[in-house]
């Protein structure tokens, strides 16, 4: 009887010895994840500005928070779960819902590049009264446009987490998949944060700092940031297009081995690699883009009317 139980006793301090060291392994799991993840958080963490610039500078982190909350619930809630339900009884699924997200995302890019280069049409005097929105419309517009794009990359960064603890136990699966969550998501909306509100960080060290060079630094982060915001844009549009295209040539075989050839080829310089790889993937985005924005409008076109 005695034996028995020092038995099961030591079976029990394994089990504990081998939960603890997968434990241990959790923070590396969920430093490779987000280095994995790197491109995509890029993309988000540009992106997401945009949707605050030309609004109230008194409601900006009050839109940013707003954005960010429904970006933690859909990655806690919703994404996670689906994850690892798909990975679990549909693993063959993930991949092709993950190329439905990079098609959406060349879409949007493309449409970006587009309004730069396409011509204004003038307004129609014939035309009846413009609708006027409030401030209080635009501000949900903006939030809705921002978490439909965020729910993208949000899938993307969740997939990939996935990917790399598809072998590990559940227990561990979750536990990374949250900390990878909550991390981006305070890391990504924190930074876009500070960065919308630099130039009000600006303008009180220029007025209320008691060094000269301090002041001299406010007011240049007062004339930097707007050049520094239109910059940011276009490279979020990049982005989506970077990683959009990247996604999908990752899906189907023959693309994913021609990038792979293109990496190996420069691989003695690995920046121009890199930079290649980006260039392509780019064009490539923005081609689908083009695509997709022929076969949206030829589908609007044939749809009924509404009375």
């Amino acid at each position: 009887m005695a034996s028995g139980l020092f038995a099961l006793l030591d079976d029990v301090a394994a089990l504990v010895k081998v939960s603890a060291a997968s434990l241990d392994d959790i923070p590396t799991q969920v430093a490779k994840t987000t280095g994995k993840v790197s491109g995509i958080v890029i993309d988000d963490t540009a992106v997401t500005p945009k949707y605050v610039v030309g609004l109230s500078p008194n409601r900006e982190l009050s839109i940013i928070y707003q954005i960010a909350k429904k970006s933690l619930v859909n990655k806690l809630l919703i994404l996670t779960p689906a994850a690892l339900v798909l990975g679990y009884f549909a693993p063959w699924a993930i991949t092709p819902i993950l190329m439905l997200g990079g098609a959406y995302l060349c879409y949007e890019g493309y449409e970006k590049v587009h309004s730069l280069f396409s011509p204004h049409p003038a307004a129609d005097p014939e035309a009846g009264p413009v609708a006027t929105i409030t401030p209080e419309e635009l501000e949900k517009q903006r939030v809705a446009g921002a978490v439909r794009t965020d729910i993208i990359l949000s899938a993307e960064i969740m997939a990939i987490a996935y990917s790399q603890v598809v072998d590990s136990p559940v227990v561990n699966q979750i536990i990374v998949m949250l900390a990878v969550a909550v991390f981006i998501t305070v890391a990504v909306y924190g930074f876009v944060g500070f960065i919308v509100k630099a130039d009000d960080i600006g303008l009180h060290l220029a007025r209320n700092a008691g060094s000269p060079a301090v002041q001299k630094f406010g007011r240049g982060m007062v004339q930097f940031m707007p050049h520094f915001l239109n910059i940011l844009s276009y490279v979020g549009t990049a982005a989506m297009l970077w990683v959009g295209a990247e996604i999908i040539a990752h899906g189907i075989p023959y693309t994913a081995h021609l990038l792979h050839e293109l990496e190996l080829a420069l691989a003695s310089v690995p920046i121009v690699a890199w930079l290649a790889k980006v260039l392509a993937c780019g064009i490539g985005g923005l081609a689908l883009g083009f695509v997709v924005d022929k076969v949206v409008r030829l589908v609007k076109r044939m749809a009924p009317a509404k009375n």
